[in-house]
């Protein structure tokens, strides 16, 4: 019998202090773990709240994914790529459907070409010459709209290697634009050659 959202809390207070607090995870024991674990602590965990307050987008028709003139630096007739700017990683990219979809009720024939996408996306940022691997990413509690995330990690730092990237995307200086342009065309062009659609013009 699965446990219910206040068994889970329960659950997760046995192991508690007495502030509420969950001793520090496994992950901070990692050599690739970016922070020191002396003063580090764990906010105290929330009771749940159900319902869930709604995600951006749940509604198609105030959907900002869909609304949103980012303009794309690769699409075809049901997927969009985009840049989000220079972070700390060398380049990040966003994969979207162009309608109005969710993982769970992505149609077969639309699930499919995200397979194929996913892997040549990450093929082609594995080809720039300084980026080590691509990693990917799909959260979706913060836009109901399907998005999925590529973070490129540099050649050489393997301290960036595994799910602290997109911490440590937020800890590095912005990379420099020009560069991040550069990758995200090439990438782009990589796309159209290996899968089909547009990179978007020079």
């Amino acid at each position: 019998m699965p446990l219910s959202p206040g068994e889970f809390y329960a659950h997760a207070m046995r192991s508690a202090d007495e502030e509420g607090r969950l001793p520090l995870s496994r992950m901070t024991g990692w050599e690739i773990f970016p922070f020191e674990q002396d003063g580090l602590r764990v906010v105290p965990l929330a009771p749940p709240e159900l319902p869930e307050p709604a995600r951006a987008g749940e509604d198609a028709a105030n959907c900002r994914a869909c609304a949103r003139e980012r303009a794309a630096i690769w699409s075809d007739e049901h997927w969009r790529l985009t840049s989000p700017g220079p972070g700390g990683a060398p380049l990040i990219l966003m994969l979207e459907s162009s309608a109005h979809y969710d993982l769970p009720g992505l149609p077969d024939d639309r699930a499919r070409e995200l397979g194929l996408l996913m892997a040549r996306i990450a093929a082609a940022i594995e080809s720039l010459p300084h980026i080590a691997r691509a990693h990917v990413s799909r959260w979706g509690d913060g836009g109901a709209h399907l998005h999925v995330f590529f973070f490129a990690r540099p050649a050489g730092f393997s301290q960036l290697r595994g799910t602290c990237l997109a911490i440590w995307d937020d800890l590095l200086p912005a990379s420099p634009q020009e560069q991040n342009a550069r990758d995200a065309a090439a990438v782009a062009e990589a796309l159209a050659a290996s899968y089909g659609g547009q990179p978007a013009p020079a």
